[in-house]
């Protein structure tokens, strides 16, 4: 197996992703989620590291509030995008971009971060534990890590509503290489016990498309758009619906020790 990378399908990422109301939400839901987060962390200009950041949306927008912003993707097609965005909204002075493996970025830091994004980035990864204790090792002490994972159960529930009960039952298989689709959906239980494991303390945790994608009439995804997203926001913070998020954003920081203060 090895790590995603994005260069051949780009254009497509944006169009089916970025472009489409099912990412309006997720920016909605997790802009909601990092502007608490950011009042958790000194109220300073951040050092940030946004770890497979893709075309940069929540880059340019924390850069956009003057905090220093790193980004970093395997794909240079990602990062010429990521730069271009930068620059048509004016923030290029607070960003950098290196293009290697989120699990190396290490090798380009000076100093700990103050946070790191990791969104929609470890389910494409054939190691993700070990992605993600290489970017814990780089977060400051009572620093913040936001991370965003492809839930399995989110895809399980939704090939039952579609009545697919053979591949639920063959465990979810991906059927097509080129999909947008991750390679490996998450089980929400482990992710938490690797944060645990590695010394995270997790402070929170949202749905992401809790309802979105499970709607039998798509036209309502852009005819009710408004009132969609309002009940997304209302109840995404909330069991059960946290746990049938197709992603799951999970938060958590960095304890700061006692030799440390």
């Amino acid at each position: 197996m090895q790590d995603r990378n994005f260069d051949d399908m780009a254009e497509k990422f944006s169009r089916n992703i970025y472009g489409t109301t099912k990412g309006r939400i997720r920016q909605a839901v997790l802009g909601q989620d990092l502007q608490e987060l950011l009042q958790t962390l000194p109220q300073r200009p951040l050092r940030i590291l946004d770890a497979g950041g893709g075309e940069g949306q929540m880059a340019c927008e924390l850069a956009a509030l003057g905090h220093q912003v790193l980004l970093c993707d395997l794909s240079g097609e990602m990062i010429r995008r990521a730069e271009a965005a930068a620059v048509e909204k004016g923030v290029s002075g607070n960003m950098q971009f290196v293009q290697c493996p989120a699990q190396h970025i290490a090798e380009h830091l000076e100093q700990p971060v103050d946070l790191i994004l990791f969104h929609a980035v470890i389910e494409w990864l054939a190691e993700p534990r070990e992605a993600l204790a290489a970017l814990v090792d780089c977060l400051a002490p009572g620093g913040a890590l936001s991370l965003m994972f492809y839930n399995i159960h989110g895809l399980v529930m939704r090939h039952m509503i579609l009545g697919n009960f053979g591949h639920v039952e063959a465990g979810v298989p991906k059927i097509k290489k080129s999909s947008l689709l991750p390679d490996h959906p998450l089980e929400p239980a482990q992710v938490y016990q690797w944060l645990e494991e590695l010394g995270m303390q997790i402070s929170g945790k949202t749905g992401v498309r809790v309802f979105h994608d499970y709607l039998r009439n798509r036209q309502q995804h852009k005819q009710d758009f408004d009132e969609l997203l309002a009940l997304e926001q209302r109840y995404c913070r909330q069991e059960p619906f946290v746990s049938l998020g197709r992603y799951i954003h999970v938060m958590a920081h960095k304890p700061i020790l006692k030799d440390e203060l």
